[in-house]
């Protein structure tokens, strides 16, 4: 996404008060989020923000840095634990009801698997590509919010899928 895309989303997560959702904002040094995670050094972040859902104390982190170098902003959303990240998104498309960052699922396990994952995803979600509206307020933050921890948890589940049903059998 283009940077003006990301200051106006970010805008409207510093604004927003929701009310399931606690936020807060990193401290950067210099447009970088040192000591954050090794795929984070030495990249331009213009925010980061650690959001938790306080119903059930889980939460990510959402970073808006331009993942490769090439001034071309993503919103990366990482684990609680920072081990990994659960969605790097830059599409945003216009539909009729407005603009929508665009996400697909697209799996890279290395164990021949990943047509199960994706047949999964597209079962149980409808499609293996996700659209999330952007809010259009700070009022929307919160749905906004919700729609990108609901992508984090399917995506979550279609990995784990293999461990839960034994495809070759």
């Amino acid at each position: 996404m283009e940077k003006g895309q990301a200051n106006f989303l970010i805008g409207q997560i510093e604004r927003a008060n929701p009310i399931t959702f606690e936020i807060k904002k990193l401290e950067t040094e210099d447009g970088m989020l040192p000591k954050f995670h090794q795929w984070t050094n030495g990249k331009q972040i213009l925010a980061a923000y650690e959001v938790i859902r306080t119903e059930i104390d889980s939460g990510y982190y959402l970073l808006f840095i331009d993942w490769h170098r090439n001034d071309n902003y993503y919103l990366v959303i990482y684990a609680h634990d920072k081990s990994t990240t659960c969605a790097e998104i830059r599409q945003i498309q216009e539909l009729e009801e407005g603009s929508h960052l665009v996400w697909s699922y697209k799996p890279f396990k290395r164990d021949g698997k990943n047509d199960q994952r994706k047949a999964y995803f597209k079962q149980m979600f409808g499609s293996t590509t996700v659209h999330i509206k952007l809010p259009s307020s700070s009022v929307e933050a919160e749905d906004f919010i919700r729609q990108l921890f609901k992508l984090c948890q399917n995506r979550i589940k279609a990995d784990k899928i293999t461990e839960v049903f034994d495809f070759e059998n």
